[in-house]
C-alpha cells in the first residue's frame, strides 16, 4: 500500500473510522466507497438552496463546488455543500467531510489535519488536482470558522 497514515494530529473519531474504512479495501472499492459518500451528500437548507452567492467558491475543485459554514454559539460547526451530481468524485470528498466534520465543535474541526485526505489511500486512485481540492475544501472551512468565531478585537 502506498499510502501510509500520516503522523502529526490525529483524526477526530468519526474522520478516523471513515479513513480506517478506505485503506482497509482494496484500491476498486476504496473508488466505489467514494462514490457512495457522493450519494450521500445532503442536500442544501432552503437559505443556502439557489443562492451560491452567499457559499464560497472553492476554484480548486475540478468541477465546480461552493461551501458554506456556521458556527453556532456553542462553536458547534455546521457544513454546506453544494456539487454538481455529474460530479461523484468532488461530491464524495465533500460528503466525507460532512460526515467528519459536521456538528463537531470548532477547536476539533480546526485540530484535523491538512493533510488527512492522504490517510484515505486514494493517492494512486484518483489526480492529484483533486486531492488538492479536498484540501483546499478543508482550508476554506477552517478559514471560515476561524473568521466567525469571537475573539480578540471581535464581536459576536
Amino acid at each position: 500500500m502506498t499510502s501510509q497514515p500520516v503522523s502529526g494530529a490525529a483524526l477526530n473519531p468519526r474522520l478516523q473510522e471513515i479513513a480506517d474504512d478506505f485503506r482497509g479495501m482494496p484500491d476498486k472499492d476504496r473508488l466505489q466507497l467514494l462514490l457512495e459518500f457522493s450519494q450521500d451528500l445532503p442536500p442544501l437548507p432552503e437559505h443556502y438552496a439557489g443562492h451560491r452567492d452567499r457559499m464560497e467558491p472553492v476554484p480548486e475543485c475540478q468541477t465546480p463546488l461552493f461551501l458554506a459554514v456556521e458556527v453556532e454559539p456553542d462553536e458547534t460547526v455546521h457544513l454546506y455543500f453544494d456539487a454538481p451530481a455529474e460530479a461523484p468524485t468532488t461530491r464524495g470528498f465533500a460528503a466525507i467531510l460532512h460526515a467528519g466534520l459536521d456538528g463537531l465543535d470548532a477547536d476539533e474541526v480546526l485540530a484535523t489535519p491538512p493533510e488527512f485526505s492522504s490517510q484515505l489511500g486514494l493517492a494512486d486512485l484518483v489526480s492529484p488536482l483533486r486531492l488538492r481540492g479536498m484540501a483546499a475544501m478543508l482550508s476554506r472551512i477552517k478559514r471560515q470558522i476561524i473568521q466567525q468565531r469571537p475573539g480578540p478585537g471581535r464581536t459576536s
